[in-house]
């Protein structure tokens, strides 16, 4: 691995410790604290404590389109990384002051939206920066480690958090994953003399919008929609906004995989509220639950990686990011269905033991593992040159507007109970049927650098992209 790849990740390990340690616990602090005195009615609590999650979670995932936007064309990635990610502390420490205003902690949670977002496109690209053609196949180990990475953040925040909130308060709650951003920033500086570092386009006259716009001043013209801005743009931009669109078409579906992935901080976390949480001699938080999920993941993906695909590719039938992807959007569906099964006695007033929501958060991760890990490969190797932060940022989309959609769901209460499961598992299989009739028809062109790696200069490397 190049050697400034441990950098990154440590980063990105210590930088998903605040970012999941504040969120798994968010649900549970707007309903037992911020909200308590507001909305004094239970079930109208925690229907809008997980309206203001997902709207908080859809910032998340909107802004990466800024931030991938700025790093492109304007500020490189590095900069972007790490002038944003002083928004992000400063974001922490507004939830840890202001834990007992509205206003206050609101702001925080918009300062971490824009930091969160702003960066997450442009480390996933800048991963995939310190690759070229040569050791491309470094790339989906890489990956791998990078989400491994992440879940182990996302499992120590899961498991330390929410007892600390219980025990010692939102301030110290809220305190500690900033204290855990500061750490990141400063990783990720110590590393900055090591990266290769891809110079932003600039004012691109061949972009993504421009040719768009290109072609559609020219939607009199025959011919098909983006060849008709020929005259204007050369073949290699059209031919890369084509492969933009062709990207786009597999994004389509994955929302409705995330709608229900990302409420296991909301709607398992009410749903765990009612069940027994003592596990033997220990008493369990509601939101602790979460920690399966990256606990699984981490063991997981070495499995997956080294067992798994190896053995479908050598009975000729390999799983390929096409193939994977569908898999995990019908797994995502399986296990709301289990968990709609579950929230029956639950529904009923019977304390069952929260160790039944094991069994679909271990298919939840399944399917996480072959749709996330794979869509952040996919998202890199076929994005055009100059467009990859742009891509991963369209495929922080995707989570954006599943949160939305949620979001807006909660607040106007259309489904409430054991019905709301099984409501969102129908779309996911219909969003899995759905991907693969188009994957079969995709067409796989990958995207790298062409320029070899070599030793780092002293003040960081800039590399220039191939025409």
């Amino acid at each position: 691995m190049p050697p400034q790849i441990p950098f990154i990740i440590g980063n990105e390990a210590c930088e998903r410790f605040s970012f999941y340690g504040m969120r798994n616990i968010l649900t549970i602090f707007l309903i037992d604290w911020l909200l308590k005195n507001q909305v004094p009615a239970q079930a109208e609590r925690e229907a809008a404590a997980k309206a203001a999650f997902h709207l908080f979670v859809f910032g998340v995932y909107f802004t990466p389109l800024l931030g991938g936007f700025l790093a492109d064309r304007f500020l490189g990635k590095y900069r972007i990384i790490l002038y944003v990610s002083l928004l992000y502390c400063a974001g922490h420490a507004c939830l840890a002051i202001f834990h007992d205003d509205r206003t206050g902690f609101y702001a925080g949670l918009a300062l971490i939206a824009l930091g969160s977002g702003g960066i997450k496109p442009c480390v996933s690209a800048l991963v995939g920066d310190q690759f070229t053609a040569e050791n491309k196949q470094l790339v989906n180990k890489v990956f791998a480690i990078f989400y491994w990475s992440i879940n182990l953040g996302s499992f120590f925040a899961s498991m330390l958090i929410p007892k600390t909130l219980r025990l010692f308060g939102p301030a110290v709650a809220f305190g500690i994953p900033g204290i855990l951003m500061g750490i990141a920033t400063l990783v990720f500086w110590m590393g900055r003399n090591l990266y290769v570092r891809v110079p932003p386009s600039g004012r691109d006259p061949h972009s993504f919008t421009a040719v768009v716009a290109s072609a559609w001043r020219n939607r009199r013209q025959g011919g098909r929609f983006l060849d008709r801005a020929r005259a204007e743009h050369p073949e290699e931009a059209i031919e890369g906004v084509k492969a933009v669109f062709r990207v786009l078409s597999i994004f389509a579906f994955i929302p409705f995989f995330w709608m229900l992935f990302d409420q296991k901080a909301s709607t398992w976390v009410v749903q765990a509220r009612s069940m027994n949480l003592r596990i033997g001699s220990f008493m369990f938080e509601p939101a602790q639950m979460q920690l399966v999920n990256p606990a699984l993941v981490m063991l997981l993906i070495p499995f997956t990686t080294g067992v798994v695909y190896p053995f479908f590719k050598r009975l000729g039938w390999e799983l390929t990011p096409l193939r994977r992807m569908p898999i995990g959007i019908a797994l995502g569906a399986t296990s709301f269905v289990i968990a709609g099964l579950l929230n029956v006695p639950v529904a009923a007033g019977e304390k069952i033991s929260v160790v039944w929501q094991v069994v679909p958060y271990v298919v939840l991760t399944v399917g996480e593992i072959l749709v996330s890990v794979t869509g952040l490969e996919f998202a890199y190797t076929q994005a055009p040159l100059k467009m990859k932060s742009v891509i991963q940022s369209f495929w922080s989309l995707t989570t954006a507007a599943a949160n939305l959609a949620v979001a807006l769901a909660s607040a106007l209460a259309f489904f409430t109970g054991t019905v709301l499961f099984f409501y969102y598992a129908g779309f996911a299989y219909l969003a899995a049927a759905g991907l693969a009739l188009v994957a079969r028809r995709y067409k796989v062109v990958e995207w790298y650098q062409r320029a070899p790696v070599t030793a780092p200069a002293p003040r960081g490397r800039t590399v220039a992209e191939p025409a």
